[in-house]
């Protein structure tokens, strides 16, 4: 297997620059098209790689790309999930070479080589590395169990239509274990498995004042401005220890014992691993918490866009009619992404002056998710992560999300095993992300020994 890996390296490394040429954006809809299109892309890798039954199903969104290969319907089936679309590009002008425009460069942190490109960690280049293993397990026989791939094009916007597509085929999806390659490892020298996925909710603020806007100089100090209002109470959604002041968002968070704090802090990530990786002069967050516990284990509230008024070249004294701003908020488990939305809604409107008016818009949300160590799945991962890094692996909570992860063992009743291959570092969501070669190619060697020690765990 390490052979036919070790012969088919440039080709596997190529055709993923091929998929990364296309800009499958979907939360743009001027990329309808290219999006479209990387699910016909996905579909015919899957069927040169050899999965049998290969669809592009249709939702009332993007479509959901599956296949499978049934070697033997008494042995375990492991169902693979990952999504073809990415995040919009913007702002172009900080890339330092173009986002569709794949090129490799050497750094610090891969010195065997990154593909830089939208798209190249989150999640192209993981989602892809199952299709080459699958590929290299039916190319040298070595497949042990069954296979099914679910590969969707919503996840950036939220997987609006993927729970129903769940719902509608759950005997389709029949499986024993769900496999994601959306996380990260701690270093290419330490590795790790997700155990932990914070939940989300995701809102949109609109403070509206005058009728239409102003001249800043005949009104200004008389009528109240919408971006100073919003300014301030965004502000005052936190305090001096940075702690959410949102009556009641606290309620249901779980508090982790110190026995289990000092479990997370044996994890090389301190205060100095993010001034020296984002070049900032301190770390800043919730008091009483380390940073690695502050995006992980605590939930947070971040403005994640602010616009109003005269943002073009020049001046123009403008008094604006209308502030916005999007805020997303992440959540740990027992938070309930809907009861969060309606506090923050609740409260947000509660605050505001009498002079504007406010609008709340909900957008997506997700729930948070925790996987156990002992079952099945997550030994198989750790067994196949000793093999190929020569180490045992640290089981982690993520600050991020995956809401379907929840959905899939509400609805299918399956566990999830969160096994991911790229670096905090790869600027995934931000100009230049990148995925390093060591990374992908790794995946491709790790994914078929789950497969593997899924079988003999499963079978034990």
């Amino acid at each position: 297997m390490k052979n036919y890996i070790a012969e088919n390296k440039q080709r596997f490394i190529d055709e993923l620059i091929e998929l990364l040429k296309i800009p499958s954006v979907s939360a743009d809809s001027s990329y309808k098209e290219h999006t479209f299109k990387t699910a016909e892309e996905v579909k015919q890798r899957l069927i040169e790689a050899g999965a049998d039954k290969v669809e592009v199903c249709p939702t009332k969104g993007y479509p959901i790309v599956y296949g499978e290969k049934i070697i033997d319907t008494n042995k375990p089936t492991i169902l693979v999930y990952g999504h073809y679309d990415v995040q919009p590009a913007d702002p172009i002008n900080l890339w330092d070479s173009p986002p569709f425009e794949p090129v490799i460069k050497k750094t610090d942190l891969h010195p065997e080589g990154a593909i830089f490109a939208r798209g190249a960690c989150d999640d192209k280049g993981q989602m892809y590395m199952h299709v080459k293993a699958f590929e290299t397990m039916m190319k040298t026989d070595s497949l042990p169990c069954n296979i099914k791939f679910m590969i969707e094009g919503e996840e950036e916007v939220g997987s609006e239509n993927l729970g129903t597509f769940v719902k509608e085929n759950k005997q389709k999806l029949k499986a024993d274990v769900i496999l994601i390659s959306d996380t990260g490892i701690i270093a290419n020298d330490v590795p790790s498995i997700t155990t932990g996925l914070r939940g989300l909710s995701y809102i949109e603020v609109e403070v509206t004042g005058p009728n239409r806007d102003l001249h800043s100089g005949l009104y200004g100090g008389a009528v109240a401005n919408p971006i100073n209002v919003l300014s301030k109470m965004i502000a005052s959604l936190m305090d001096e220890n940075n702690h959410i002041t949102i009556p009641g968002f606290y309620d249901k968070v779980e508090e982790l014992s110190q026995e289990e704090r000092k479990e997370m802090a044996k994890a090389p990530i301190t205060d100095e691993t993010y001034i020296k990786s984002l070049n900032i002069d301190a770390v800043q967050g919730e008091k009483g918490y380390t940073s690695l516990e502050r995006v992980s284990i605590r939930p947070t509230l971040d403005v994640n866009g602010i616009w109003g008024g005269y943002t073009g070249e020049g001046a123009k004294t403008v008094l604006p009619s209308k502030a916005y701003a999007k805020i997303s908020m992440r959540l740990v488990p027992h938070q309930d992404s809907d009861e969060i939305t309606e506090l923050f809604q609740k409260h947000f409107e509660n605050i505001a002056p009498k002079s504007v008016k406010v609008k709340v818009t909900p957008h997506h949300g997700g729930t948070p998710y925790v996987t156990p160590i002992d079952f099945a799945g997550y030994v198989a991962a750790k067994r196949a992560m000793e093999n190929t890094f020569g180490k045992t692996p640290i089981p982690v909570r993520s600050g991020g999300s995956i809401p379907i992860v929840a959905l899939f063992e509400q609805e299918l009743g399956l566990k999830s095993v969160l096994m991911g291959f790229g670096l905090d570092s790869d600027a995934i969501h931000s100009p230049n992300e990148h995925y390093g070669i060591f990374n992908y190619m790794k995946g491709i060697e790790t994914i078929p020994l789950f497969f593997k020690y899924f079988t003999e765990e499963f079978n034990s």
